[in-house]
């Protein structure tokens, strides 16, 4: 099982549906990006109401500082914030993405330091769906978002994936 196949175990942890909205295709950088817009918005925002226009330019910096100077933008792009739903109804929505990737990866790590009965406990999750906290979910698998371990567990992962990048360079 990859760290795609537990995916699904996102959208029931951290009680996001991703699934379905309809967002038309933007050039943006990533995830990243996206943590800038809304760390600035509501950084402006809590100087004071903001208008369109301010939303606008705070959109059109992130972009240019994250896309560089090779883009040409069209116009009305300025506009492309209002598109995405996360940034108007769901602030700070990003750090689903960091939690799922995070819980992910340490789901990942459990499953190859012990496959046998995983995939039981790991429908059984899904099978909760909502219903329970992350933290009751977790804890067949000794997961336990609130403690540092589980972090490195998923951090570990991806360093693992680093280096085996690392070595088809050599």
């Amino acid at each position: 099982m990859r760290p795609v196949a537990l995916l699904a175990a996102v959208l029931v942890l951290t009680g996001c549906d991703t699934m379905g909205i309809d967002v038309p295709p933007q050039p943006e950088a990533g995830v990243q990006a996206w943590d800038e817009m809304l760390g600035a918005v509501n950084a402006a925002r809590a100087e004071g109401e903001l208008t369109p226009e301010d939303i606008d330019a705070l959109w059109m910096s992130v972009q240019a500082e994250s896309l560089g100077p090779v883009f040409e933008y069209m116009e009305g792009y300025e506009h492309f914030w209002a598109y995405i739903p996360h940034f108007v109804h769901s602030p700070f929505y990003v750090y689903a993405y960091a939690f799922g990737d995070g819980l992910v990866n340490a789901l990942y790590a459990v499953y190859q330091d012990a496959p046998e009965g995983f995939q039981e406990k790991y429908f059984d999750m899904l099978k909760a769906g909502g219903s329970k906290h992350h933290k009751e979910l977790l804890a067949p698998f000794g997961l336990d978002a609130s403690d540092p371990a589980f972090w490195d567990k998923g951090l570990s992962m991806i360093e693992g994936f680093i280096e085996e990048l690392e070595a088809l360079e050599e």
